[in-house]
């Protein structure tokens, strides 16, 4: 059994967001004087951060304190059982409830295609001219930079394809027919059309050229982003929460290299902090919206889309947040990041 699973109840939310991603087994088993008392999950995570809570509470706020589990004389049901309740690992127990043996349902762990995704367009931003990468942007544009054998856009929509996804929208602009001819002799299998940008829109401007093109809830990316979260459930918690927008936000913790020195108003030290570490959500570039997005774009009028979600909220449109831990957001926006992404994609397959 892998001891990195099971956790105390004391340890942060952070903590536990942390240890979720280092196992990559998107649930946790929490133990008090070796027995079993609860269960954590990626979504029980996720419903605490969306519920406002702290990242700095012990998770024990969090957990889930009626886990499902079976006694070592039932061992042998164990698939049988996950399948039932839907869970992706069930914990052996001995007569003492102590945990003697963790089965997984490895299937659980890829993408998981889905009815209700395959008829909504995923729009990607593929027009930019990739000015943190230079200089291989000088001779390929961003979109068909390898990361590994392999450029990023394609590895973006075959994510996205994996879950059910049929119809990409590729808006570009920089050397965009270096896009079509590599797509247009590539044996991919889904669809794929384009929409010319022919003066820079900014990072949400483009939408304008879909007007007509897409009456539906659609997806929306960067072209140097890879998300590795749940699409089908961020897909149904946008349309639960009647959200025009739901932003994909990755938690992100950041600790100063540097002691924090804080002085009050006369200029003496009030506190002082040695190497803080700050955590937050942060943009990956993902989006689930609405088509009324796209309806309230003026033409040839260039936009960023962060702007576009300010406008909408100033409509009184309501904007809504999916966080996903840091382990499922990868960015390739600057040359340092290429290899991460690399080694990340390696040991994901």
């Amino acid at each position: 059994m892998t001891e990195d699973i099971l956790i105390s109840e004391d340890i942060t939310v952070l903590q536990t967001l942390q240890r979720l991603d280092v196992t990559a087994k998107k649930v946790l088993f929490v133990t008090k004087e070796k027995k079993l008392v609860a269960v954590v999950t990626d979504g029980d995570v996720r419903r605490w951060i969306l519920a406002n809570g702290s990242l700095k509470a012990p998770i024990k706020n969090a957990a889930n304190y009626q886990p499902k589990y079976l006694l070592e004389d039932d061992a042998e049901n164990a698939l049988s059982f996950m399948k039932e309740h839907e869970i992706v690992a069930v914990p052996i127990l001995n007569k003492e409830h102590e945990i003697i043996q963790i089965v997984f349902r490895k299937e659980d762990m890829r993408p998981i295609w889905s009815q209700e995704l395959k008829d909504i367009p995923v729009v990607i931003m593929a027009g930019g001219l990739g000015t943190r990468l230079y200089p291989y942007t000088k001779i390929l544009p961003k979109p068909l930079i390898p990361v590994g054998d392999v450029p990023i856009l394609e590895h973006i929509m075959n994510e996205f394809h994996n879950y059910g996804c049929q119809d990409f929208h590729l808006i570009v602009n920089y050397k965009k027919n270096m896009i079509k001819a590599y797509f247009n002799e590539s044996n991919v299998g889904y669809r794929i059309s384009y929409a010319d940008e022919e003066i820079p829109l900014g990072t949400g401007g483009g939408l304008q050229l879909l007007k007509g093109k897409i009456n539906s809830t659609f997806i929306l990316s960067n072209c140097d982003i890879l998300i590795k979260g749940n699409l089908a459930k961020i897909y149904r918690l946008h349309k639960e929460q009647k959200n025009t927008i739901t932003m994909v936000c990755s938690v992100k913790n950041f600790t100063i290299p540097y002691g924090i020195v804080e002085i009050d108003e006369n200029g003496e030290i009030k506190e002082m902090k040695e190497k803080p570490s700050l955590s937050f959500l942060t943009n990956t570039g993902c989006y689930i919206a609405e088509p009324e997005v796209i309806d309230i774009l003026e033409k040839n009028v260039p936009i960023g889309f962060p702007d576009i979600i300010e406008k909408c909220k100033s409509q009184g449109k309501k904007v809504g947040v999916y966080p996903i831990s840091e382990s499922a957001w990868l960015d390739m926006g600057e040359v340092d990041e290429l290899r991460k992404m690399e080694i990340a994609l390696e040991n994901k397959e």
